[in-house]
C-alpha cells in the first residue's frame, strides 16, 4: 500500500507539472505561414497602382518611341544629324520597354523574381546597355549645342552622327556585357524588382558600380551641364549685345537662306535661334530628375548593408526604378511639343498606321546648316 501510495503521489505532481507548463508552453504548436521578406515592403493595393501606372508607361514608351523611329526611317527629310541621334535614343528606349519592362511589370506583382538566375544576368546587361546609350546621345547632342553656339562651329554631319552612333552603341555593349557572364556576379534579387540593386561585399562589384555610375551618369551630367551654362552665358552676353546694336541682325543671310522668321522682330529672331537649344535643355532636365534618384539609391544599397534590408526597400526600389522607365516614355512626348517636324510627321503617319504602315510622302525641303542660323555676317552673332 505504501508503494502504491508513493506512485500515485509521483504521477498525480508529473501531471500537475505537465499542466503548469501547458499553461506557458503549448504543446502541440500549429504551424504558422511565414511572410517572404519582400511582401513586407509592399502592399496589395499598392501593387495593382504600380500595375496600371506601369502599364501605361510601357505602352507610352513602347508606342511613342516607335512612331519616332519610323519618322526619321521613312522621311529622307528628317534624317538630319540631331534627328538621327534622337531616333538612335529613340530606339534605345523602345527596346528597354520590350526587353526589360514587361519582367520588371511581373516581378513588381508578384514580389519575386522568377525568371531564374541566367536571364538575370541578361536583363541587367540589356538594361544597362540601353541606358548608357541613351546617356550617350545626350551627351553628343549637348556638346554639339555647345560647338555650335557657344564655339561658332558645325562639326557634326549626318555621316558624322551615324560613326558617332556605332561608336556609342558599341561602347555601352562594351560596359554591360560583363552583366551577362558574371563578372561582376550578380544575385537574383530578392528584395528589388530588376537585377540593378543590391548589397555586395565584393570589392570588384562595388568597382563595377562606381565606373558606371561616374562613366555613365556623373560625368555626363557635369558635362551637360557645363555646356548647358555656357550656351546660356552666351545667350545672355549677346542678347544685350544684339538689344545695344540691333542693327546686327542678319536680315540680308536671312534671306538668302530663305528664313523668313529671321526678318521678323527680334523677339521672333531670338526664339526661332533659341527653340533647338531649349527641347535639349527640357531633355537633361529630364533626364536629371529621373537618373539622379536612381543613381543615388543605387549606390548607398550597393554599399550600404543596413539600407539594404530594410522592409521598405523593395518599394521604394520600385518606384525609383519606374521613374527612370518614365524617361523613356515622355521623351517622344517632348519631340512631339517641341518639335515641329516630328509633331507633322507624327500627324501624317498615326491616320495610315493602323493599316499597311505605308511610306510617308518625303518633303524634298533643303536643310540648313544649324551654324548658319547662329552665325551672322560681320559680326558673328549667336543667339
Amino acid at each position: 500500500m505504501g508503494h502504491l501510495k508513493l506512485s500515485t503521489t509521483l504521477r498525480e505532481n508529473v501531471l500537475m507539472a505537465n499542466n503548469s507548463l501547458g499553461s506557458q508552453v503549448p504543446p502541440n504548436p500549429k504551424p504558422t505561414a511565414v511572410i517572404p521578406e519582400s511582401l513586407n515592403g509592399i502592399s496589395l493595393p499598392l501593387r495593382v497602382f504600380f500595375c496600371f501606372v506601369m502599364v501605361g508607361v510601357l505602352l507610352f514608351a513602347l508606342l511613342g518611341n516607335m512612331v519616332v523611329c519610323l519618322m526619321v526611317y521613312q522621311r529622307s527629310a528628317m534624317r538630319s544629324a540631331i534627328n538621327l541621334l534622337l531616333a538612335s535614343l529613340a530606339f534605345a528606349d523602345m527596346m528597354l520597354a520590350i526587353l526589360n519592362m514587361p519582367f520588371t511589370l511581373v516581378t513588381v506583382m508578384t514580389t519575386n523574381w522568377i525568371f531564374g538566375e541566367v536571364f538575370c544576368r541578361v536583363s541587367a546587361m540589356l538594361f544597362w546597355f540601353f541606358v548608357m546609350e541613351g546617356v550617350a546621345v545626350l551627351l553628343i547632342i549637348s556638346i554639339d549645342r555647345f560647338l555650335i553656339i557657344v564655339q561658332k562651329q558645325d562639326k557634326l554631319s549626318p555621316r558624322r552622327a551615324k560613326v558617332l552612333i556605332l561608336v556609342t552603341w558599341g561602347l555601352a555593349f562594351f560596359f554591360s556585357f560583363p552583366l551577362a557572364i558574371g563578372s561582376p556576379r550578380l544575385q537574383i534579387p530578392p528584395r528589388a524588382p530588376q537585377c540593378v540593386f543590391g548589397y555586395s561585399s565584393e570589392p570588384e562589384y562595388h568597382a563595377y558600380v562606381l565606373i558606371l555610375m561616374l562613366v555613365f551618369f556623373f560625368i555626363p551630367f557635369m558635362v551637360m551641364l557645363y555646356a548647358f551654362m555656357g550656351i546660356l552665358n552666351t545667350i545672355r552676353h549677346n542678347t544685350f549685345r544684339i538689344h545695344s546694336h540691333p542693327d546686327g541682325m542678319c536680315l540680308s543671310q536671312a534671306s538668302k537662306l530663305g528664313l523668313l522668321s529671321l526678318q521678323k522682330p527680334f523677339q521672333t529672331n531670338m526664339s526661332f535661334k533659341t527653340r533647338a537649344f531649349a527641347t535639349i535643355l527640357i531633355l537633361f532636365s529630364v533626364f536629371t530628375v529621373c537618373w539622379a534618384p536612381f543613381a543615388a539609391y543605387s549606390l548607398v544599397s550597393t554599399f550600404d548593408e543596413d539600407f539594404y534590408r530594410k522592409d521598405s526597400f523593395f518599394q521604394v526600389s520600385a518606384w525609383v526604378l519606374w521613374l527612370c522607365y518614365l524617361k523613356s516614355a515622355l521623351n517622344p512626348i517632348i519631340y512631339y511639343w517641341r518639335i515641329k517636324k516630328f509633331r507633322d510627321a507624327c500627324l501624317d503617319l498615326i491616320p495610315k498606321y493602323f493599316k499597311f504602315l505605308p511610306q510617308l510622302p518625303g518633303n524634298t525641303k533643303r536643310r540648313i546648316q544649324p551654324s548658319a542660323v547662329y552665325v551672322c555676317e560681320g559680326h558673328r552673332t549667336v543667339v
